[in-house]
C-alpha cells in the first residue's frame, strides 16, 4: 500500500515537473515567435499581474489570441479550449502540456466546470472566451453582441473576480505576408479592472450584474484602445478568410491613406499659416477668465437660448426667393458677420415639406457642391437650407479669408462664433415651425458638424442629425490637433492654461455632453484616415451617445466621398 502511494507521489511530482518545463518552454517559444512577428502594445497590465485566482475573459478574433495574451501576462494562464482540438494527436498533447482543458461549445460540461473551479480556487488564472468562438463585426461583444452566461456563472461559483481583456490586430496574422521579416504586425491588448462576482447579491441578480459590468468594461477598453492608438477600420477585427485574401485591397488602402494624409497635412499647414495672423495680447488671459466665469453659470439651454426675430419671420412668411437675411442675435465688431444669411432650395411641397439644414465645413472652398446636393435632397421630397455660418461666405469681413476668423487663438471669439451659428439655426427652426414646417434634419461637416452636435444638445425634435467628421473633442482640437499648432503656441504665450479652457466644455464640447434629441436619430460619420477629427473620438462619442449610428468612410478629413455615403445611409434609414 505504501509502495502504491509512493509511486503515485512520484508520478505526481514527475507530471508537475513535466508541466512546469512544458509551460516554460512554450512561454519562451511564444515570446520569441510573436516578438519576431509582432509589436505588442499592452495597457492596464497592472490589472492582470495580480495575486490570487481570477477568470480572464477576452474577446476572440483569431486562433493566435490565447498564445499572444499568455505571452503578455507574467503568470501562467490555464485556457479553456474547444474540445474538438484535444483528440488531435500533436495539438491535444501540446494543449494538455500547457494545462489547457477542454470545453464543449454547445453544452455545459460538469467535468469542465469542476476543473475550472478547482483551478480558480487553487489561486490560478483561467482564461475564457465568452463569445464561444471567433467573432467580428455585429456578432462580436465589442459591437454590443450579448455575452454567454458561462463566465459570470463560473466566477460566481468559484467566488473569484473577472478581469476583462480586449485584443485587436491578431487576425492580421492569418495573412502570410505579415510573417515576413521586419513586418512586425502591430497588436493591441487592453486589460480592465477586476469585476466582482457580487457575493452579497442573490445568485441570478449577481450574474446579471456581472454580465452588465463585463459588457460595459469590454466596450470601454475597446474605445480606449482605439482612442489611445488612433486605430483605423483596417486595424479592427475582420473575418479570417478576408484577411487571408486581400493584398490588392491593402495596396489600395495604403494609397488612399497616403493621399488623405497629404491633403490633411496641407490643409493643416494652411490653417496654421492663417492663424499666425492673429495674436493674443497681455489682457487675453484675464478676459478669458472673466468670460469663462460668466459662462459657468449657464446651462447649454440658457447659453444657446434665442428669441424669434421679427425680420426673419417676415422674410420667410412673405418671401418666395432663395435667400433670407436677418440681424444675428449676437453682434460682433465685424458688421458683415452681424448679418445672418440662409439660402433656401425649396422642393415642390415648399413649407409643407421637411427641411434639412446644410452646415458647411471650416474655410469651405465653394458652395457649388452644396447646391448640387441640395438639388438631390429636393428630389427626396425635402427642402434644403444652406446656412452661411459665422465668418464664412457673405459674412467674411473685408481683408480676411473665408472662415479665417472662425477658429483662431481668440477662444472667446471662437466660442461666440459657435454660439452665433447654433442660435441662428435655432431661429430658423422656430420660424419655419411657426410657418407649418414640422420636421427638420441637420447635415453638418467638420465645423458645421460641430455646430450640428451642439444643436443636438439643445434641440429635442430633430428628424435626423448627420455629423460628418464633426469636431467633438474640443480638448484634442485645441491641444493636440495638427491644424492648431500656432494656436497652442499663442495660448501658452498668453498663459491660458488647459484647465481654464476646460471650464467651458460643458457648453462647447459635444464629447462632454449628452444629446437632447433621441440619440437614435444621430448618425456619426468618421474618416478612416482623418488627422483632424480622430476616428477614435468619433467612436468614443458614438458609444457615449448610446443608440446613435456610426458610418466609417475610407477618406481623410477633406474629401467628397463622405457626403455621398452619408446621404446613402440616410436614404437606407428612410431619411
Amino acid at each position: 500500500m505504501s509502495g502504491a502511494r509512493g509511486r503515485g507521489r512520484t508520478n505526481f511530482v514527475i507530471r508537475k515537473i513535466f508541466h512546469s518545463i512544458a509551460n516554460r518552454a512554450a512561454a519562451l517559444f511564444m515570446k520569441l515567435l510573436f516578438g519576431y512577428s509582432s509589436r505588442i502594445y499592452v495597457t492596464g497590465s497592472e490589472h492582470v499581474n495580480r495575486a490570487g485566482g481570477f477568470l480572464l475573459a477576452s474577446n476572440h478574433i483569431s486562433h493566435f489570441d490565447p498564445f499572444i495574451i499568455s505571452s503578455a501576462v507574467r503568470r501562467k494562464i490555464d485556457w479553456m479550449a474547444m474540445a474538438e482540438f484535444f483528440p488531435l494527436p500533436i495539438v491535444g498533447l501540446f494543449l494538455r502540456a500547457v494545462d489547457a482543458f477542454p470545453a464543449a461549445r454547445d453544452r455545459a460540461d460538469r467535468k469542465t466546470i469542476r476543473s475550472a473551479i478547482d483551478r480558480l480556487k487553487d489561486g490560478r488564472i483561467v482564461g475564457v472566451f465568452p463569445e464561444g468562438g471567433i467573432r467580428d463585426g455585429a456578432s462580436s461583444l465589442l459591437q454590443g453582441a450579448p455575452l454567454r452566461a458561462g463566465a459570470s456563472t463560473l466566477a460566481h461559483m468559484a467566488g473569484v473576480p473577472i478581469v476583462p481583456c480586449v485584443i485587436l490586430g491578431t487576425d492580421r496574422l492569418y495573412a502570410k505576408r505579415n510573417w515576413l521579416p521586419l513586418r512586425r504586425t502591430p497588436i493591441w491588448i487592453g486589460f480592465g479592472r477586476a469585476i466582482s462576482h457580487f457575493p452579497e447579491l442573490e445568485k441570478s441578480v449577481a450574474r446579471a450584474r456581472t454580465e452588465q459590468e463585463l459588457t460595459k468594461a469590454f466596450q470601454g477598453i475597446y474605445a480606449e484602445l482605439r482612442q489611445k492608438f488612433q486605430l483605423t477600420t483596417d486595424d479592427l477585427p475582420h473575418p479570417p478568410r478576408e484577411r487571408m485574401h486581400a493584398p490588392s485591397k491593402n495596396r489600395r488602402q495604403l494609397l488612399r491613406r497616403t493621399t488623405a494624409t497629404a491633403v490633411d497635412l496641407a490643409m493643416c499647414a494652411s490653417m496654421n499659416l492663417l492663424q499666425s495672423r492673429h495674436r493674443l495680447n497681455g489682457r487675453s488671459a484675464a478676459e478669458m477668465e472673466r468670460y469663462v466665469a460668466e459662462c459657468e453659470k449657464l446651462t447649454p439651454h440658457e447659453y444657446y437660448a434665442v428669441r424669434q426675430d421679427v425680420d426673419l419671420v417676415a422674410a420667410i412668411r412673405n418671401g418666395s426667393g432663395a435667400s433670407v437675411t436677418w440681424r444675428s442675435p449676437i453682434q460682433t465688431k465685424f458688421s458683415r458677420n452681424n448679418a445672418a444669411r440662409a439660402d433656401f432650395f425649396w422642393c415642390a411641397a415648399r413649407k409643407n415639406a421637411p427641411t434639412v439644414f446644410m452646415l458647411h465645413a471650416l474655410m469651405s472652398a465653394t458652395h457649388i457642391g452644396y447646391r448640387r446636393w441640395a438639388a438631390r435632397i429636393n428630389q427626396l421630397g425635402w427642402n434644403a437650407c444652406f446656412v452661411h455660418l459665422p465668418y464664412h461666405y457673405s459674412r467674411v469681413p473685408r481683408g480676411y479669408w473665408n472662415g479665417e476668423l472662425a477658429i483662431t487663438a481668440d477662444l472667446i471669439r471662437n466660442a461666440e462664433g459657435l454660439r452665433q451659428g447654433v442660435m441662428e439655426v435655432r431661429q430658423l427652426i422656430a420660424t419655419l415651425r411657426e410657418q407649418g414646417c414640422r420636421e427638420f434634419g441637420i447635415l453638418g461637416t467638420s465645423y458645421g458638424g460641430w455646430i450640428g452636435a451642439l444643436l443636438a444638445m439643445v434641440e429635442r425634435d430633430l428628424r435626423f442629425v448627420a455629423l460628418m467628421c464633426p469636431i467633438v473633442n474640443v480638448e484634442h482640437a485645441i491641444w493636440q490637433n495638427p491644424g492648431t499648432a500656432f494656436m497652442r503656441r499663442e495660448l501658452r504665450r498668453a498663459k491660458i492654461a488647459p484647465e481654464l479652457v476646460a471650464r467651458h466644455f460643458h457648453l462647447s464640447s459635444p464629447m462632454h455632453n449628452e444629446p437632447s434629441c433621441d440619440p437614435a436619430r444621430v448618425l456619426f460619420v468618421s474618416g478612416d484616415f482623418d488627422l483632424i477629427t480622430r476616428p477614435a473620438d468619433i467612436d468614443a462619442i458614438q458609444q457615449k451617445w448610446r443608440g446613435s449610428d456610426l458610418l466609417r468612410v475610407p477618406q481623410g478629413h477633406f474629401g467628397y466621398r463622405m457626403m455621398r455615403d452619408t446621404i446613402g445611409r440616410l436614404k437606407e434609414r428612410g431619411l
